[in-house]
């Protein structure tokens, strides 16, 4: 029982790391990886919902030919819990999100809707306030 929590391995004097086989990714660096959702989703094909945190296996690609100020975006898929159907999202950095494409919709966040209404406002006060002087 005490093997498995060892830090070191025994390596032969023979062994040649050279020799191991390579893993090849194609194109777009496809990669699958463990990742809890970033947001409430409902699922389009049965209307499950999926909370935010809910751990998924999820494969990750680069989205070939879209970058933002030399950040890469991604694109992440992964199946419902309850129907298997295929949803996807992308990162988004220019607004520090995801964006729901494919196979769900985004729930309400009430939090956003009142963050955009102030922004707008404080927009609308500048603007005023620039017609004045």
């Amino acid at each position: 029982m005490g093997e498995r929590k060892v830090l070191n391995k025994y390596f032969p004097p023979d062994f040649d790391p050279t020799a191991l086989p390579k893993r090849k990714r194609g194109a777009t660096n496809d990669m699958k990886v463990r990742m809890m959702l970033p947001m409430s989703v409902r699922c389009k094909t049965c209307g499950t919902f999926m909370y935010k945190g809910t751990k998924f296996n999820m494969r990750k690609e680069d989205v070939l030919g879209e970058a933002y100020l030399g950040i890469q975006i991604y694109r992440f898929y992964w199946r419902c819990k309850n129907c298997a159907a295929e949803m996807t999202m992308k990162t988004d950095p220019e607004g520090t999100d995801y964006q729901l494409e494919e196979g769900g919709t985004r729930n309400f966040e009430h939090w956003r809707e009142e963050a955009k209404d102030k922004e707008e406002a404080v927009k609308e006060r500048e603007e005023e306030e620039e017609g004045n002087a």
